[in-house]
This record gives structure tokens, sequence and C-alpha cells, in this order.
């Protein structure tokens, strides 16, 4: 537990998001539940996962915890302050507490810009130290991730995408947050790749303090993390529980599905290696 915060770091309660859309051919008006009445709890220090399909709402929900949505309605507690009472100035030093690492490193890492001057980015922008300490601090933030210090000068587009992945996160560190919220971080890596950023993941929490919320389809890789797991259907959280409780015993028919097209694709990747091989 970070002992600068209280047990809760996130408290979510009765949170909404709704969509009013317009149809093409008439103009009428219509409604989208993204999310209905999401409540959860999630310790500091803890690992939390928000699983189902495309279109579940997790991406909302982490959307909304992050600060890039506005919910319709329910209340954020973040480190014992409900955050949907305060206005933007209030709101501006508790962003950098809480960082979203995106599905495509790529598509959020500015091509124009070195290694080094992304992750100096938020720093600039927090208006924090000078530019030479900005810089050390870039420098000390690759070494933690794992990327060589003599990469500093490189673009984007010159890393692999597990670097890509690694550098988006010493970016996210550069504020020293207290939550990272990964929204599908991992989904676009070789499971070689993912199994290496989750070990560091793991020594960053250990070394940090830090509090995860993992947001991911990927029910495989979910198993990996001792964690406890939302399950979202319909922008409802329709099950909550241990992840190996979860695997051993899940009690919601949407729940059962998911794990039931897991272990079909387990069978079929066995049964297709066996063919190769022989």
């Amino acid at each position: 537990m970070n002992p600068g915060c209280t047990d809760a770091l996130v408290t979510v309660r009765g949170l909404a998001k709704r969509y009013v859309q317009k149809r093409t051919w008439n103009g009428a008006k219509f409604v989208i539940d993204a999310l209905v009445e999401a409540n959860l709890t999630i310790p500091c220090g803890a690992t939390f996962a928000l699983v189902g399909e495309s279109g579940a709402g997790k991406s909302t929900l982490a959307r909304c915890l992050a600060l890039l949505e506005k919910p319709t309605e329910g209340e954020i507690w973040f480190d014992g302050t409900n955050l949907l009472t305060l206005n933007r100035k209030a709101l501006f030093p508790i962003r950098r507490q809480i960082q979203l690492i995106f599905q495509d490193p790529a598509s959020s890492l500015n091509p124009r810009m070195s290694a080094a001057e992304i992750i100096a980015e938020p720093l600039l922008i927090q208006r924090e130290g000078a530019k030479i300490e900005r810089q050390r601090r870039a420098l000390e933030l690759m070494d933690l991730v794992g990327l060589p210090s003599a990469s500093a000068k490189k673009l984007p587009f010159e890393f692999s995408g597990g670097q890509r992945q690694r550098l988006a996160i010493a970016r996210a560190l550069a504020l020293r947050p207290k939550l990272l919220i990964l929204d599908e971080a991992l989904s676009n890596l070789d499971l070689a790749t993912q199994e290496s950023i989750l070990r560091l993941l793991r020594e960053l929490q250990a070394g940090h303090s830090l509090t995860y919320i993992h947001v991911s389809h990927d029910l495989r890789m979910v198993s990996e993390l001792d964690c406890e797991v939302a399950v979202m259907h319909a922008g409802r959280i329709v099950e909550q529980k241990r992840v190996s409780s979860l695997f051993a015993h899940p009690e919601h028919p949407y729940t059962q599905v998911l794990l039931g097209a897991v272990e079909a694709a387990e069978i079929f990747s066995e049964e297709h290696l066996v063919e190769a091989h022989r």
C-alpha cells in the first residue's frame, strides 16, 4: 500500500455515461447507454482488470476515470476527493496523478519528437524543472523501463512495438503518478513481448507503489495477473471477483461465454500445433 494515500485510491459510485445520437435518415435523437451504474473500489498499490468484448463499456469507464470523458452521473473518488465536484483549475494538479497508456503507442507518440523529448513533455506542460533537469529525468526513466540511453535521440518509428510501449510507459511515469490505466496496452504485442512488459510493470509497481487498471478483451493475458477482475457487458459490470475464482467458478452467463471462447481458442491452437508437427 502507498502510505501517501487512503486505502481506497479509487472509488466509483453509480457511474453512468450516456451519448445522445441522431439518426442519419430522419434526424431523430436516440440515447446510447455506454456505461450504466458502475460501482467499484480499487485499493492503493493494487492491480485491477476490466474485461469484456468490444462495446462492453470498459474503455468508456477507463476514459471517465482518466478524466477524458465527463460522466452523465455518479461519483469518482480519487485519493479521498470526489473529482466530479472540482473545477478545471482544481483538477489540473490531480491529472498528473492519473495517466492513461493507449493500445497503439505509435498513434499516441509525436512522430517528430525524440524519445527523450516525448518523455520530458509532461514535465514541460506542468512547468516542472529546468530543461537540463527534464532531460536528466527522461534519461532516468528510459533506463527504468529498459530502453538504452543511447536511443534518446531516436524517433518513435525507429523503435520496435514493444520498445514504443516502454516509451509510452516512461512518459506516463514522468509526473510520478499514483494510477496507471492501460487501455488494451498489450493487445498489439506478441506473447513474448507481452510477458516482458508484464514483468516490467510488476517491477515498477513494487518499486513505486503504483496502482494499475488493465482494460482488456484478452482473458488469457488477464489470467497472468494476480488481481481483482470486473467483467463488463452492455455497459454494466456483471461480475467481479479475484481472477483465480473467476476462472474456476464463473457465475454470470456472459462470463461463462467469454471463458468458453478462451478454452476453445486454446484447444484449436493445440490441435493446430499437433498437425503442424506431424
